[in-house]
């Protein structure tokens, strides 16, 4: 297949090219090296590739691009949680500008599928269960409760703490912050192209990602490559809250391998939302004592507070990923931690002025 990857040269993107091209694909690159993942310079590993410059928002380029495509991949975004609210108009900008503009541009092109990098931040908090009233949405966690060390969410109707589960595709979709609200955008927006046109779209969630090639200091990157940069610089990592809360960490390769199966597959719908997760829930603090063992740092840091961001518990349900694409993950949470000990990372991203 011709296949359209933008945010070819990312952290993510670049997997992505690289188990595309190895399984015989023509793949056309895409990425506009934004210097908050890439401090304005293209990877060596992308340059194999000879990735296009360029930006999802050039509705000419994208005419050039698309001529021939099957399947477009869109990795392309601005992500993270940013530095405050004045980072809005650019997470609005390139990822739901720039995915309206590239819908747009498929259109013209008669190119009717798409996988899309969505994310599991579309859920805000995760699923939650009460003794007593069985599935509840939780309450807000209030700054009082936060500053007192009182980190789990309440049962909204009797206030009892309530026990995390696994959050299925079909949960309400509560997005927490500018970075999550984008990316529901960009679900909605690939769902109204599709019953526009008959195309068919994956959204594939992923969830906390983790691997080679992760951009290092800098707010926007994850969890993973904050608590690395600390390490390497022989400072303890900072772990927020208690450090109890439970996420999914999944390794980059497992990411790139459930997009090639999304792109070889038909989506059986116009938008199915999938889980892309390892389907093995951690805690923060495990993830910052393990990488903390395999540097050889100091032990992790439990400093308390929270992030206005931030939610306590969401960890994944990964049936559907297995029953629709025949993904699992592969790479467990040992083996990949070990490994990114030493993995190579980005060089420092460069920061808005």
């Amino acid at each position: 297949m011709r296949l359209l990857v933008t945010g070819a040269a990312g952290f993510i993107g670049s997997q992505v090219v690289d188990l595309l091209a190895a399984e015989g694909h023509e793949v056309v690159a895409l990425d506009a090296l934004l210097p908050q993942a890439h401090g304005g310079e293209l990877p060596e590993w992308s340059r194999r590739h000879h990735p296009v410059v360029g930006d999802v928002r050039d509705a000419e380029l994208l005419d050039r691009l698309l001529r021939g495509v099957d399947v477009v991949c869109h990795q392309a975004a601005m992500v993270g949680h940013g530095l405050d609210p004045s980072d809005a108009p650019a997470y609005a900008s390139h990822n739901d500008y720039g995915t309206a503009v590239l819908l747009t541009a498929m259109h013209r092109a008669g190119v009717t599928r798409l996988v899309l990098a969505s994310s599991m931040v579309v859920y805000g908090e995760g699923r939650y269960e009460c003794a007593s009233h069985g599935v509840v949405r939780p309450a807000s966690r209030r700054p009082a409760d936060l500053a007192a060390g009182r980190y789990d969410p309440t049962c909204p109707r009797c206030a009892a703490v309530l026990t995390p589960a696994l959050v299925p595709e079909d949960a309400p979709l509560e997005p927490r912050s500018t970075y999550a609200a984008s990316k529901l955008a960009q679900e909605h927006l690939a769902g109204a192209w599709a019953r526009q046109t008959g195309g068919g779209v994956w959204a594939l969630r992923y969830h906390n990602v983790y691997g080679p090639r992760m951009p290092r200091d800098t707010p926007y990157a994850g969890v993973a490559s904050i608590f690395r940069s600390a390490l390497a610089d022989g400072r303890p990592p900072r772990v927020l809250e208690d450090g109890r809360q439970r996420r999914d960490f999944v390794h980059v390769t497992d990411v790139a391998r459930a997009n090639l199966l999304a792109l070889g597959t038909p989506p059986p719908g116009e938008l199915v939302p999938v889980n892309i997760c390892s389907g093995a829930p951690r805690t923060v603090g495990e993830l910052a004592a393990t990488l903390a063992t395999a540097m050889g740092g100091p032990a992790p840091l439990v400093v308390g507070g929270a992030r206005s961001a931030d939610v306590r518990h969401v960890v994944a349900d990964p049936a559907r990923a297995a029953e629709l694409l025949g993904y699992t993950a592969r790479v467990g949470f040992a083996q990949g931690v070990a490994a990114f000990a030493t993995d190579p990372l980005r060089e420092p991203a460069a920061l808005p002025a």
